[in-house]
């Protein structure tokens, strides 16, 4: 497949491949019609592994389908499942103390409690993004209350969990301050909060001055709870797609506040984790590394995984608005190119979403066993949306 290499037509190609592709497949061959809810553990044939249902994959498709409608057309069939995956997470989702659970049945019987924050997370992104479709105050009330709850947890470290991984003990992880600092800032925007806004700004501060560290260039994974190096293998931890995610946060969360100076730092920390990601033998990013060269122990590290690719798309997008160095092109079209000969899945238009080193397609779960429309749309939305701009 050719890499598009003007504006115009990277943005002819994203919408087609997002609007007759990969939505049509999760609308035809996902969604649960008695439950009212996506069906995420399912195969890329879209067979189906499981009818657990997984809150965080719920949740996130809320701001998916709500996305299309409020930036790609305001078609009635997606605020439709937006509204039902709504109403199911609003009935069942979270426990007696107001915290988000992590796995249900399709009857909304809880099997897995509120072993994940992260869930919570994306409660707050998807029911923000709701909201702007339809100002249900219902969204807006529990995405506060979800706000209050999440500040009181992470003021007290260890008293939350980040399910699929353990945060090591006496550390704070990269991944909760990344999460936080946007989808508050995106909450904060929504409803014209200062103080929301000042709790995301808070976040990420802490992604540019503790996990991003100045020595290497590199963020990493796990530092102490005061910012230093954590020791050992774990405080050597690097997930490239998560660095590459955050930095691309950062670069909107500081546009909005015209700090032009931790933009220019963002973009040119996608670039070093690129470099650093990159297997230069076969191809694609590495899940995970180690800051010092030595051997990874994040699990999986040399699986190439779908996620961390759709993430640098989009980054790279976004930060072509910033820069227009060499670099970024030359980048895009090596990933492009990556994705296309290796995860799109022609016959069925989603994407394979696990590979092994050399590309070859496994079956093993990497850290969640489901199938979600998120990361891939997200980055074909985003990316949408800053290629128009591009065009002005």
């Amino acid at each position: 497949m050719d890499v598009p290499l003007t504006t115009q037509q990277r943005l002819r190609f994203f919408r087609k491949h997002l609007l007759d592709e990969v939505v049509p497949f999760w609308e035809h061959h996902a969604w649960d019609q008695s439950a009212r809810v996506l069906r995420t553990c399912i195969e890329d044939d879209s067979s189906v592994v499981s009818n657990d249902v997984y809150l965080w994959s719920q949740l996130r498709a809320i701001w998916t389908f709500s996305a299309l409608f409020n930036r790609i057309e305001p078609r009635q069939e997606w605020l439709d499942i937006a509204r039902d995956l709504f109403d199911f997470c609003r009935r069942h989702g979270r426990d007696s103390e107001g915290r988000w659970c992590y796995r249900l049945s399709p009857q909304g019987e809880i099997l897995d409690g509120p072993i994940s924050i992260y869930a919570d997370g994306f409660a707050i992104y998807g029911l923000c993004e709701y909201y702007k479709a339809t100002q249900d105050e219902r969204a807006w009330e529990i995405a506060f209350q979800t706000f209050r709850n999440v500040q009181k947890r992470l003021a007290v470290p260890g008293s939350y969990q980040t399910a699929p991984y353990i945060i090591p003990q006496g550390a704070k992880a990269h991944a909760v301050a990344m999460i936080f600092s946007y989808f508050f800032h995106e909450m904060g925007k929504v409803f014209d909060s200062p103080e929301i806004l000042q709790a995301g700004l808070t976040h990420a501060r802490e992604v540019m001055d503790h996990f991003l560290r100045p020595e290497s260039g590199l963020v990493l994974e796990y530092v102490t709870l005061d910012g230093k190096t954590l020791p050992g293998a774990e405080g050597r931890i690097v997930v490239p797609g998560h660095a590459i995610e955050s930095m691309w946060f950062q670069m909107q969360i500081f546009r909005d506040h015209d700090e032009d100076d931790m933009i220019r730092k963002a973009v040119n920390a996608v670039q070093k984790h690129l470099e650093f990601g990159w297997d230069a033998e076969h191809g694609g990013l590495f899940l995970g590394g180690d800051s010092e060269g030595q051997a990874p122990v994040w699990p999986n590290w040399n699986k190439k995984i779908w996620w961390p690719h759709t993430e640098a798309l989009y980054a790279l997008i976004r930060a072509r608005e910033y820069s227009h160095e060499p670099w970024i092109d030359e980048w895009f079209s090596r990933i492009f190119d990556y994705c296309f000969t290796h995860f799109y899945d022609r016959k069925h238009g989603e994407w394979t979403q696990r590979l092994d080193r050399f590309g070859n397609k496994i079956t093993e779960v990497v850290a969640l066993p489901v199938k979600d429309p998120f990361h891939l749309p997200r980055a074909l939305i985003l990316s949408i949306e800053s290629l128009e701009r591009q065009m002005h």
